[in-house]
């Protein structure tokens, strides 16, 4: 799938929205950058698959014109773009934005054309598979990582580094205690990047193809 890279995923949705409407989309962007709207973002935080997420939102007007020859193009609506990347399935990402922020989504996507809101979960399900655009091509320089892994890369490097400033000139005894104390402190940030475990046996079915084609390629 061009959409996924080993761990991740990349989600793209275009919506459309009243062009004379986007300007409440932008107040609410701006609204839920203050102090008395973060709460509206405040479940985000639960969420550690999140690698990445942005929403856009393109008048149009702002729609690009690349060439004199190109057909300029009659626009009835602005667009909302959101772009994100995850860990884990399609399924599992859609279900986590809307148990940890639904008065968010629909802060969001209120003025956009035919928004069934975030609750119940099957009209939204629907809204996001009908409006999301197939990505061509995903590149993902970890793909093995998820962003706890990453996370806990960090946190890692920064301890071993501290340790070997100050235990480089111990003599072994004292190193390996010390060493032995800081794998103990440490042991929740060491994991193995691995691929994710099968989600379904479609998922599986799709893995076991592009490995077989990957294999008749390069024979």
């Amino acid at each position: 799938m061009s959409n996924i890279a080993g761990k991740s995923y990349a989600m793209n949705v275009v919506t459309p929205a009243k062009w004379y409407l986007t300007w409440l989309n932008k107040l609410f962007f701006g609204f839920v950058q203050l102090p008395g709207g973060a709460a509206y973002l405040k479940g985000l935080l639960t969420l550690s698959l999140i690698h990445y997420a942005r929403w856009a939102i393109v008048s149009p007007k702002q729609f690009p014109h690349l060439d004199p020859s190109q057909p300029k193009e009659t626009i009835k609506y602005s667009y909302m773009f959101f772009f994100s990347n995850f860990n884990g399935s399609w399924a599992q990402y859609v279900d986590s934005f809307h148990t940890a922020i639904p008065g968010g989504l629909d802060l969001f996507w209120t003025k956009n054309v035919k928004y069934p809101k975030s609750v119940p979960l099957q009209p939204f399900h629907a809204y996001i598979t009908y409006n999301q655009v197939w990505t061509n091509h995903y590149y993902n320089a970890y793909p093995l990582a998820s962003s706890n892994d990453v996370k806990n890369a960090q946190h890692l490097s920064g301890k071993l580094r501290a340790f070997n400033d100050v235990h480089s000139n111990d003599d072994p005894q004292d190193f390996q205690q010390a060493y032995n104390a800081l794998l103990l402190e440490v042991q929740g940030a060491i994991s193995i990047m691995e691929p994710t475990p099968i989600i379904s046996l479609s998922a599986q079915a799709v893995e076991e193809r592009l490995s077989h084609e990957s294999e008749v390629n390069s024979a």
